[in-house]
């Protein structure tokens, strides 16, 4: 770490030393060590309240010791605004952050947010992973919040398909946050990365979590929202994506369900709807659309049996009762339960509880 980078750090661990403050020392100064070590007249210039200067942690300060310390033992680099490693789409947002802790690399193809319910169905975790799996495939980045629910469905997928994926903390780099997801967190440093904006130590404050949302917006070129209830902070990454001028995507979901409340209003509301990673594709990578995902898919239905075929199609995002496939297929509780049990073990749906079944291939 650069002399710069260790002002910056030190400025960042100064009590009320925000974000648009060290904006102002940047433009003023042109350099951290050169804000650290100002005068007070310089410093009154700024803009920023000279209160703030008298309580900058000297270097040997024991937290920013610490702090120095718990950087270098877990790897973390400092980027900051002003750093040509900075995310470029994260640039051009209207309140970037000053700097960035990050874990890992940070993906060089471009990104796509997937968020929603902490609390997720069963089938919104299966559609998740099936839509990040496809976009990762197609050498796209997936962003997330490593939630519970939704958000760890879509690491998942990443991952799952060797693809890149980026976990924005809404805690310090230092904290893993849910403690559950503690392998998923580890799994993504291999091949993506983990960034915050806040300092290590940092808790998992909820008053973070809206500044966490704008920066998975910030990073991806879209954002799809897969589950969330009326008032879910899901619906908070949607309106910043829309204020950063990002493509805001849905996916439906019953009339019933709490959880579809809220993707439902959106897509009302002009959304873009998704029922699968072509709709995605084809508004924002029009050239990548999944031919050979799709010339796996269309291999699969030609293997199929009649009957096979006509039960697999039949299914989609919504999960149906296994009453209504067999009167849809015409087929026997006898004869339908053979033909799911064998497209389950091909991978071809999957068994929810309550009779229930959803398509499995994306």
């Amino acid at each position: 770490m650069n002399h710069s980078q260790r002002a910056l750090l030190r400025l960042q661990l100064t009590p009320n030393l925000g974000r648009s403050s060290l904006f102002k020392l940047h433009r003023c100064f042109g350099d951290f060590t050169a804000a650290v070590n100002a005068s007070v007249t310089a410093w009154k210039a700024s803009g920023v309240a000279v209160p703030l200067q008298e309580h900058i942690p000297r270097e040997s300060d024991s937290q920013v010791k610490k702090t120095l310390e718990r950087l270098i033992s877990l790897d973390v680099r400092l980027i900051s605004f002003w750093d040509p490693g900075y995310p470029p789409l994260l640039r051009e947002i209207h309140d970037p952050p000053a700097l960035v802790y990050v874990r890992g690399e940070l993906p060089r193809q471009e990104c796509f947010a997937i968020v929603g319910s902490r609390r997720a169905t069963a089938q919104g975790l299966i559609i998740t992973q099936q839509l990040a799996a496809t976009l990762a495939q197609q050498d796209i980045c997936i962003v997330s919040g490593l939630a519970r629910g939704i958000d760890a469905a879509a690491h998942r997928g990443a991952l799952e398909a060797q693809g890149t994926t980026i976990a924005v903390l809404g805690c310090g780099i230092d904290r893993i946050y849910p403690p559950e997801n503690s392998r998923l967190f580890h799994d993504i440093l291999k091949s993506g990365a983990i960034l915050s904006e806040y300092p290590p130590g940092a808790p998992p404050l909820a008053g973070h979590f809206p500044g966490r949302n704008r920066i998975i917006s910030g990073l991806s070129r879209g954002v799809l929202i897969v589950e969330a209830a009326e008032k879910s902070g899901s619906l908070i990454t949607g309106d910043f994506a829309l204020e950063q001028g990002r493509e805001l995507f849905a996916v439906p979901g019953g009339l019933n369900y709490v959880n579809s409340r809220g993707t439902n209003r959106l897509l009302k509301d002009g959304a873009q709807l998704v029922t699968e990673a072509e709709d995605i594709l084809q508004a924002l990578w029009p050239d990548r659309q999944s031919k050979v995902a799709r010339q796996t898919q269309d291999a699969f239905v030609s293997s199929l049996s009649p009957a096979a075929r006509a039960v697999y199609l039949c299914l989609g995002f919504e999960p149906l009762h296994i009453d209504n496939i067999a009167r849809t297929c015409c087929l026997t509780p006898m004869e339908l339960s053979a033909i799911l049990l064998d497209l389950e073990l091909q991978g071809g749906v999957q068994a929810l509880p309550g009779n229930l079944y959803i398509r499995s291939r994306s």
